[in-house]
This record gives C-alpha cells, structure tokens and sequence, in this order.
C-alpha cells in the first residue's frame, strides 16, 4: 500500500476555526482542493463543514443542512451568486453563503460560522 501526498499549490500551513475561546488546529491548509469541502469533528461534537475556493479563501459553516437535518455540506457545490460564494446543499439544493451562514434561498434559515486563520 502506497501513501500519496496531495498538494494543491496553495500557501502551506494550517487552518485554523476560532471554537469557543481557543483556536482548533483542524488540517494543513495544503490539503484542501479548491471546490471541495472536508468535514471536520469539534470536540463538542458537533461537526463544520471547511471549503477552500479558488482564489484561495479558507471558509467554514456548519456542517448540518437545516432542512434535512443531514450533516452533509461539506459534500455540497460551490458557487457564487451576485460576487457572494456559497455551497448548494447535495440533498436539496439550498444554497448557504459561506460568509455569513445565510441561506439565499430561505431568508428564515441559517447555518453558524466559524472565524477561520491560516498561518
């Protein structure tokens, strides 16, 4: 059995999600592939869902689709809506603006947002 090494091209280091008062070391940042997403489990248990896009940018939501109740999101598209990036739900195709957590398709529905650092 081999092991290959994924790498990106991207800046290396490590990504890191502000989760209560302490930073959580989650993945070295050359891991992530842009338009993908990797789940990730927080201590708590509860799970975030962290995305790179293509210019770069490290986000993170959470993980579960409100409308299904599925943790799923970090299998969903990436896209972008107005200049705005969002991942559309695998399920049922609701998008969620990774910056803000919003739904752009239910004003009613959110998803929480993680403070992301890379270094």
């Amino acid at each position: 059995m081999t092991t290959a090494m994924i790498t990106t091209g991207q800046a290396t280091g490590f990504v890191r999600l502000a989760h209560g008062t302490d930073w959580l070391e989650v993945c070295d940042r050359a891991l992530l592939i842009p338009g993908r997403g990797v789940a990730v489990l927080l201590p708590d248990g509860d799970q975030a869902a962290v995305f790179m896009d293509r210019a770069g940018q490290v986000y993170a939501i959470g993980n579960r689709d409100p409308f299904t109740g599925a943790y799923v999101l970090s299998r969903g598209l990436l896209g972008s809506a107005g200049g705005r990036p969002f991942v559309a739900s695998p399920l049922l195709k609701q998008r969620f603006d990774l910056a803000t957590g919003g739904c752009l398709d239910d004003e009613g529905a959110a998803v929480p947002v993680f403070t992301v650092r890379t270094d």
